[in-house]
């Protein structure tokens, strides 16, 4: 029976084990702060499986988590913040593909993850950006994300800058990432299967993984309490960081 899953999955049977135990290491976090799934993934799975691979089994573990996570996040998303988001990152994500093609891919990852990790420590330290929280800042934020999308594949964690680098109430911020997410990923489909990303494998893989990124989800969710929302900000802002200076490792080694 482990033959048949490790065939038609592609892995053996240790990746197999190792990507359940990644993905719902994922899930608990996007669970508590509605976002860095793909990148915990991308991060801790890079080394055995190829991006090119990790990038379509991560749209659909997206995909689950923003389904399970919309239901009681709806009301509290920031939607006008979020169209607006979603205008600019349309406009970014050509202009980013097209860099693709004319920067050196490794460069433009080093850029874009060493200017998350910089923002980030600089927000962490008190630096405020309120001046992008107007609705032209907030589609120039977009742009941002959808050229992070198109040159390293980071456009959720420009968009979570965005909306950490603002006073804002936690569930606010989180719900409105999430929203983000959910429309993003919903996009971007259609390319994968464009460029023919989306194999069978693929799906394979993404219904296999579903299961342990909702059961973190499920429980990552619960540790998102009202009495521990004074660390949502900080742990979010550690987050990138480490994220980020583990991509630049992974990148320069």
């Amino acid at each position: 029976m482990f033959e048949t899953l490790s065939s038609a999955l592609a892995l053996t049977k240790s990746d197999i084990i190792t990507l359940a135990l990644i993905c719902f290491a994922a899930g608990l976090v996007r669970g508590f702060s509605g976002f860095a799934l793909s990148a915990v993934a991308m991060a801790s799975a890079a080394s055995f499986i190829p991006p090119v691979e990790l990038i379509p089994l991560c749209w659909w573990l997206e995909i689950a988590a923003s389904a399970l996570l919309i239901r009681g996040n709806w009301h509290n998303a920031r939607k006008k913040t979020v169209l607006l988001l979603s205008i600019g990152t349309l406009i970014g994500l050509p202009l980013g593909l097209t860099l693709t093609t004319n920067v050196p891919v490794a460069l433009s990852q080093n850029i874009a993850l060493l200017l998350i990790m910089v923002l980030a420590t600089l927000l962490l330290m008190g630096l405020r950006l309120e001046a992008l929280h107007r609705p032209l800042g907030t589609v120039f934020a977009g742009i941002g994300a959808g050229l992070g999308t198109g040159l390293a594949s980071v456009g959720g964690m420009v968009v979570a800058i965005f909306m950490l680098s603002f006073k804002g109430a936690p569930a606010t911020m989180r719900a409105t990432v999430i929203l983000f997410l959910l429309l993003s990923s919903g996009l971007s489909v259609a390319n994968y299967f464009l460029f023919d990303v989306m194999t069978q494998i693929a799906v394979f893989r993404g219904i296999f993984f579903i299961v342990p990124v909702i059961i973190g989800v499920h429980l990552g969710t619960k540790l998102f309490i009202p009495r521990w929302e004074y660390f949502y900000r900080p742990f979010c802002l550690t987050l990138l960081i480490i994220l980020s200076g583990a991509g630049l490792v992974r990148l320069i080694a």
